[in-house]
């Protein structure tokens, strides 16, 4: 069954936070941060925001322009590892906001990993026909769980959220083609349970072995990349555009160096977004949407905590 997103769009909170706030919080200044990052501003919830109602928000957005009503989706999933509320999740929020009666909604978590993981669990719905029309969501609100005193990770953290319908038709002409999903689980690689983690009662997010998440980031991300464009006949280099998880500018670049992909096919927000977590390769996309062209093959590109990867392949 072929798949397509019908419609995309993101939110982000109002709220910036420049790296000159973190100088008398943790002692780093702008210039140190934007040279191990490639961060200068990112984007915070505010105090009346959560996970739950920036999902909401990312919909509002997205169902402007969706060519069917929305109360005809049957299968509601979000991803996230940052929730407001662990019963009342931002699927079943998102179905009383818009009263959809007939939805299958749930919420999972693969750490940055989730977006991918989520848009493959819709894949399987439409394959085993429990679906006819998804919506998933990434949503992310680390800000509510960053350490900020933390001079390691404190200062990375951006919160924001994404909204895709998917639906096996393509109703526009020109909606993006869902090629192939692939993610897998890396728990047992390098220092996964270590290196970075979210422990709410036990300081929140922190990354105590950055170098470790980084080898295996630059590695993994490259080879999920390299599995879907196999399938499809192609090779990386084919890639019109690479969205990937934008978690740190150098992964990116060192990304670039070694698929010979040029940086300037990079789809990026992080400079000023931080990083968004698991929406975050689907919110640059969402963002830089006006570059894409028609008949343009894109890769999405994620790696998690915990460890996990995958890659989503689209074809414009």
């Amino acid at each position: 069954m072929e798949l397509y997103i019908n419609r995309i769009a993101h939110y982000l909170p109002e709220r910036t936070l420049h790296n000159s706030y973190f100088k008398d919080i943790n002692g780093l200044d702008d210039e140190w941060i934007y040279s191990r990052t490639g961060i200068r501003t990112r984007s915070v919830a505010d105090s009346g925001e959560n996970t739950n109602t920036m999902a909401i928000k990312a919909v509002d957005l997205a169902v402007k322009t969706l060519p069917y009503p929305i109360e005809e989706v049957d299968l509601i999933i979000t991803a996230t590892y940052s929730p407001y509320d662990t019963v009342a999740t931002p699927s079943h929020m998102v179905q009383r906001r818009y009263h959809i009666e007939n939805a299958q909604c749930l919420t999972v978590s693969a750490a940055c990993s989730s977006f991918i993981n989520a848009m493959e669990i819709a894949q399987g719905y439409f394959a085993m026909g429990k679906a006819t029309k998804a919506l998933v969501i990434g949503s992310e609100n680390n800000s509510l769980y960053a350490n900020e005193t933390d001079p390691q990770s404190g200062h990375l953290w951006g919160d924001g959220a994404v909204a895709l319908f998917v639906s096996p038709h393509d109703y526009s002409g020109l909606d993006a083609r869902i090629v192939d999903i692939h993610t897998r689980g890396l728990g047992h690689i390098g220092k996964a349970a270590e290196g970075v983690y979210l422990r709410p009662r036990h300081g929140g997010i922190a990354m105590p072995d950055g170098r470790d998440v980084f080898v295996n980031a630059c590695h993994y991300m490259v080879e999920a990349l390299e599995h879907v464009t196999r399938k499809y006949g192609k090779t990386v280099r084919d890639l019109d555009w690479v969205s990937p998880h934008q978690a740190n500018q150098r992964i990116i670049k060192t990304i670039s160096r070694q698929t010979d992909i040029p940086e300037d096919r990079f789809l990026m927000n992080i400079e000023h977004r931080g990083n968004t977590g698991n929406p975050s390769c689907a919110i640059s996309l969402s963002e830089n949407m006006d570059k894409v062209k028609p008949g343009d093959l894109v890769g999405l590109a994620v790696f998690g905590g915990g460890y996990s990867c995958g890659a989503m392949l689209l074809q414009f």
